[in-house]
């Protein structure tokens, strides 16, 4: 090994190429499952495919009663219950022939054969019917080196047990001599027409490709062998393993048609194309078959009864009777039927997957034309790739004979010269490379990438990794492979010299905690945040608003909490957060003073308007979803654009109060039942309830239709809780939101007027929109116009219950006079000045509307979202988080608006069941096990159920799964949509 210093030089080098990171992953880490895989990406993916494949079984193998009538389809359960004779077995069968013959081009002259096992199987089949120890004259090609001879060795019992099949069945038959088995000098090689004709060869073998080399033959070589097929092809015949070549043929699509005309066939397909049992095909071509069938009537060996391909005729003769491949187990394509059945019992189940799994990547790739150029194009790719990067290379020089279908790396790092080191390092990787991940000395463990699994190279071959990178790989799959063995090798690199330095007595210390975020702020300056509004709406003992809950959360997190402006400062304990709460600011008079200059550094506000001159360096954050009263330039105004600190909220903090306050609103009116008048009838014992009650008729809320104006937190909510009272709930929201909005079971308006044509109810809920900086006007203000209240039903009831300026005052007010509204509800900002007594506020517009329309018009000062005490009190705390995170660590929550410089985010935050479902929260759900594991059992079931009852067509089985398990789904059901709302999953998904 190299000296301390040249591997401390080494590792540093290493930790340098990979400081940025592990690279993107592939979209499916299985680089070792055969040149055709089903392409699922991951469990999910293959969870869908299975339903998928349920699904097609159901569609395409239909029962017929005796009269040819459909009487529903097979499902997997039945036919996995079912023997593997009759229909449908024998009918699937036949089409997944059928689909492996059509998509790989196989001409209608050749049979092909199926068996069970792999590809080994379909090898001996193919050797044991072509090659006869009887015939003297018979001389065998095989393209790999004679076994335990000096260029075999190598290779180990795999490679070389091709040979050794051949080498045995000559020394073992009676009439045998291995002298006629003809060897080639290295693996792979095709020779001239001219030299296999003078050999006197007539059965070319090629196994020595590229499954384990990585290499491929070269057009010329095809070339060479067809001609030599074409000068006799009675008497000449080639079989291949084709495992990887069908699909990854990297030759002229005419050579390839005629290798497949003109060539045997051998390969397995368990996992070639997605089945769940090992079986073979083998195709023949009709030379071949006529020397099966002429070597069957003076055979050198016997053959197993489950590899024999050329059966008796007359079962009941099975030793005298005639053998001919016209009873054994081929499908004939120019009969479009099976000859015989399978010998042995297999799985109808997993001939249909791969007849399934054919036409998936048929619809995803294309035709074996494109597959084959696709698979050549990857084989381009990787040569690009690697002459970029020395630190991987192809075993294979010639680009010509590399493979299109395996590809085979070896590490160039002329650092590590030991072979037991570099062994190490290569294990270490893959370690890294599927799940297992490594651990350095100090106790530092790095996870498995699970970015490629099952790419070990086979004993003796000259490569490190090997990966099946065929067409149905899309290329940035490929590239992505490539990085991910660079990066592995150089962290395993790290680890495997650390564990050699420490021999030396050279150490290096534990990382710190990985998942502790840095600190940003300074240690040596106290921080000033100003609370500009209540925190706390439950009066306390003294019979003022309770702030205790805030001041409480404060000293905890290690901030202080102040009552009262922050003076100069200069006497706050450096290295702390402190709070200064003075919840009675209102106008621009009292709040500029403090804040022109910077005199805070953060803001937290939930009402009060601040001034754009108020200057708050660090940032600020709203308690709520509207930040239109934030009006500070430090952050760009309440858009939060083009400041230069973050301005944050805190979303759906009070969207459920000021929904429940909102349906308080309409329940007041709707059902117009007068309980007032009535309690006083009752009270005063004037009412008799048979003779009376017909004089005061209403009608429930359930079947009317509300409008909401926005998909906000607010909106959402208030849709729920009309659904809950049965009422039919149209939303207006943009495009975007309609897949959710329609996936909750609310219908989508594309327009306001689209929404409140033919409302009962009208309730808004979009905010105040984007601010005209040129005209002072925001942009949703006036949205409920005379167009949208027209649209309503007469007398209908309209709740605004968002900002005051949405709706247009003067429409309302024709709209009262009209009866086209009935009743309407407003809860908007009134503000009174102290000295003058003036009023302002979006409110004002409205008090003259209460004058003319006594008794149907109901006015709030914005009290619906901001009198809740618990709301309050979690938003102020969110707040205070938020003022935390921004402060020490530059990490802004809930960002509004832009990002400023310098600083990160760090995402939404909404309370749980609120708001979007974002991928924090579903990956959130993978810590809750428990909730998890019963989520999963009950849906599995209530799956199970469902589709047994939509597969099933029979109405007597039908009958039978209702009358078995109609509790256990209606239960389940309960059960499941119980835990997806404790686990929050309901509502649109975050972007």
């Amino acid at each position: 090994m190299t000296n301390i210093a040249q591997m401390q030089e080494q590792r540093l080098e290493a930790l340098r190429l990979t400081n940025s990171g592990a690279p993107e992953l592939p979209s499916n880490p299985f680089f070792g499952v055969g040149p055709i895989t089903d392409a699922t990406t991951d469990e999910v993916d293959s969870r869908l495919r299975r339903l998928a494949f349920d699904a097609w079984i159901e569609k395409t193998y239909r029962k017929f009663d005796d009269k040819g009538n459909d009487i529903g389809g097979f499902t997997t359960a039945e036919i996995s219950r079912s023997m593997h004779r009759g229909y449908p077995a024998d009918k699937i069968l036949t089409d997944m022939m059928r689909a492996i013959h059509t998509y790989f081009h196989f001409p209608k002259t050749n049979r092909m054969a199926v068996g069970l096992g792999g590809g080994h199987s379909g090898y001996t089949v193919c050797v044991q019917h072509l090659m006869n120890a009887n015939d003297a004259n018979q001389r065998v090609y095989v393209d790999t080196p004679r076994p335990e001879s000096d260029p075999s060795r190598s290779a180990g019992f795999f490679r070389q047990s091709w040979a050794t099949q051949l080498i045995e069945m000559q020394r073992f038959a009676e009439k045998g001599c291995e002298s006629r088995i003809h060897f080639a000098a290295s693996e792979g090689v095709i020779p001239t027409a001219a030299e296999l004709s003078d050999l006197g060869v007539s059965i070319f073998v090629g196994v020595g490709h590229e499954t384990t080399g990585a290499n491929a033959y070269t057009s010329r070589e095809i070339h060479e062998l067809l001609n030599w097929i074409d000068r006799d092809p009675a008497n000449h015949h080639a079989v291949f393993d084709a495992t990887s070549m069908l699909g990854a043929m990297p030759w002229e699509p005419e050579l390839v048609d005629a290798v497949m005309a003109k060539c045997c066939l051998f390969m397995p397909f368990q996992k070639a194309i997605g089945g769940i049992s090992g079986y073979f095909v083998a195709s023949f071509t009709p030379h071949a078959l006529a020397l099966v069938e002429k070597n069957q009537q003076d055979p050198a060996w016997a053959i197993p009864r489950q590899l024999k391909i050329a059966p008796p005729i007359d079962a009941r003769q099975p030793l005298s009777a005639k053998r001919s491949v016209d009873a054994g187990p081929f499908y004939d394509a120019g009969e479009d039927r099976m000859l015989g059945g399978v010998i042995n019992t297999y799985s109808a189940l997993a001939f249909a997957e791969t007849t399934f799994g054919l036409l998936q990547s048929e619809a995803r790739v294309g035709s074996v034309v494109e597959l084959n150029r696709r698979s050549a194009a990857n084989r381009a790719v990787i040569d690009e790739w690697v002459k970029s990067h020395p630190l991987l290379s192809l075993t294979v020089t010639d680009a010509e004979r590399r493979g299109a279908a395996v590809t085979l790396l070896k590490i160039e790092d002329a650092g590590i010269t030991d072979p037991a080191i570099h062994a190490r390092i290569i294990a270490r990787s893959k370690q890294l490379l599927g799940y297992e991940g490594i651990t350095h000395p100090n106790g530092e463990f790095e996870p498995g990438l699970d970015a490629a699994r099952y790419v070990n190279a086979f004993p003796g071959t000259p490569g490190d990794y090997r990966a099946w990178v065929g067409g149905i790989r899309e290329p940035a799959d490929v590239v992505a492979l490539l990085e991910n063995l660079q990066y592995a090798y150089l962290r395993a690199k790290i680890v495997v010299l650390e564990e050699e330095l420490a021999k030396e007595g050279i150490t290096f210390d534990a990382p710190g905690n990985a998942g502790t975020a840095v600190r940003k702020d300074d240690p040596q300056r106290a921080y000033k945040v100003l609370i500009a509004d209540l925190v706390g709406l439950r009066l306390g003992a003294d019979g003022k608003p309770d702030h205790s809950e805030i001041r409480a959360y404060v000293e905890e997190k290690g901030g202080v909490f102040h009552v009262g402006s922050a003076g100069d400062g200069s006497a706050l304990e450096k290295g702390r957060i402190h709070f200064f709460y003075q919840p009675n600011l209102s106008t621009e008079a009292e709040i500029l003073p403090q804040t022109d200059k910077g005199q805070y550094d953060a803001l937290i506000a939930a009402a009060t308007f601040i001034p754009k001159a108020s200057v708050f360096p660090l940032g600020g954050v709203r308690i709520g979803a509207g930040t239109g009263n934030m009006g500070s330039a430090s952050w760009g105004g309440g858009n939060g654009e083009g400041g230069e600190a973050p301005l944050m909220n805190t979303p759906g903090i009070n969207s459920r109060a000021t929904a429940q306050m909102a349906v308080k609103a309409i329940l007041k009116v709707v059902p117009d039942l007068p309980v007032d008048r009535l309690h006083r009838m009752v009270a005063a014992g004037d009412f008799d309830t048979g003779r009376q009650l017909k004089d005061f008729p209403t009608a429930k809320l359930e079947g009317r239709k509300l409008a909401v104006l926005g998909y906000g937190n607010i909106g959402r909510e208030v849709a729920k809780l009309a659904k809950a009272f049965g009422m039919k709930v149209a939303i207006y929201a943009r495009q975007h939101h309609r897949r959710w909005i329609e996936a909750e079971g609310f219908d989508y308006a594309a327009s306001p007027v689209e929404a409140a044509s033919g409302a009962d109810v009208l309730s808004v809920h979009i905010g105040l929109g984007r601010l005209d900086a040129s005209t002072g006007i925001y942009s949703n203000a006036g949205t409920v116009d005379a167009k949208v209240l027209g649209a309503m039903k007469d007398g209908a009831v309209l709740v605004n219950y968002d900002r005051g300026e949405v709706v247009d005052p003067y429409a309302l007010d024709a709209a009262l006079s009209s009866g086209k509204i009935a009743h309407a509800a407003i809860d908007a900002d009134l503000f009174k000045d102290a000295a003058t007594g003036a009023l302002s506020g979006p409110m004002l517009p409205y008090l003259p509307l209460e004058e003319r329309h006594k008794g149907k018009l109901e006015l709030l000062p914005h009290a619906a979202a901001d009198t809740d005490h618990p709301s309050r009190v979690t938003g102020a705390k969110q707040a205070v988080d938020q003022i935390f995170d921004v402060i020490r660590f530059k990490s802004v929550t809930n960002l509004k608006g832009d990002l400023p410089e310098g600083y990160v985010s760090a995402g939404g935050r909404t309370p749980v069941g609120i708001g979007k479902v974002t991928k924090r929260v579903v990956g959130e759900i993978g810590d809750k096990s428990e909730l998890l594991a019963e989520l999963r059992q009950t849906s599995e079931k209530v799956a199970a159920i469902i589709g047994a009852l939509s597969a099933v067509s029979d109405p007597n089985h039908r009958d039978r799964i209702v009358d078995r398990y109609t509790g256990l789904l209606v239960e389940s059901a309960g059960r499941q949509r119980v835990l997806l709302e404790r686990l929050a999953l309901y509502g649109p998904a975050g972007e």
